[in-house]
């Protein structure tokens, strides 16, 4: 390939994992596209442990030509994005809030956002310390259409419902869990969540259940299914 001027790819595999004597890092992949001079390529690998342990590597190159951009993991490298419009988060260490800060300084044209992560924030007390003084930078989602908060711990609710936290335009579909928003929304009566609950257009909860009165009310401008 030494004659190759451009090659655009985004290549993902996983591999179950069986010897962890030989378990190759993102410099032993990224060594293997040394001849490849006339473009950058870029490389993650993440290892797992539930349910079971496998390993995720993606390579690709930059920049960044593809609509979706899924698994992104806190050793995300970083760059600009500005063609995906779908991105998916998954890690078994918590997202703090400055990672969110980099997900949509990256994807700034991201319209869809599926978030599984289900391990506490570490530095919660902080973010609140930082809050009462003003100091917390606000996460903002210009071009967020819809937001599927699925398998997470309720830190993650608040991340995104707190509007001192996550700023995101009108008009969005909420795909989440009816147990979580009530707990998170204190039964729907939380001030400092029902902003952004506002912006909520279609709410869609993935299992049927009976919604209170108070929950629609909450979300006064959405559609409940």
């Amino acid at each position: 390939m030494s004659q190759l001027k451009e090659f655009t790819f985004d290549i993902r595999s996983d591999m179950l994992i069986n010897n962890e004597m030989n378990l190759p890092s993102k410099e032993d992949i990224q060594q293997t596209f040394n001849d490849f001079q006339y473009f950058k390529i870029i490389s993650c690998v993440d290892y797992f442990q539930e349910p079971y342990k496998y390993g995720l590597c993606h390579i690709y190159s930059y920049p960044f030509l593809m609509k979706r951009y899924e698994y992104i993991t806190n050793n995300f490298p970083g760059g600009l994005y500005p063609y995906v419009r779908f991105v998916s988060l998954y890690d078994e260490y918590p997202f703090e809030h400055e990672f969110f800060i980099r997900i949509a300084e990256s994807f700034p044209f991201m319209e869809k956002l599926s978030i599984d992560n289900r391990y506490a924030q570490n530095q919660k007390e902080s973010y609140k310390l930082m809050n009462d003084k003003s100091n917390l930078s606000i996460v903002k989602y210009y071009s967020l259409i819809e937001l599927q908060i699925d398998r997470v711990h309720d830190d993650y609710f608040e991340e995104f419902l707190s509007n001192t936290k996550t700023y995101f335009q009108n008009n969005i579909r909420l795909v989440s869990h009816y147990e979580a928003l009530q707990r998170v929304t204190h039964n729907f009566t939380r001030d400092d969540t029902r902003i952004n609950c506002t912006k909520v257009n279609e709410l869609y909860l993935f299992i049927d259940v009976e919604y209170s009165k108070s929950c629609k009310d909450y979300f006064p401008f959405a559609i409940i299914v």
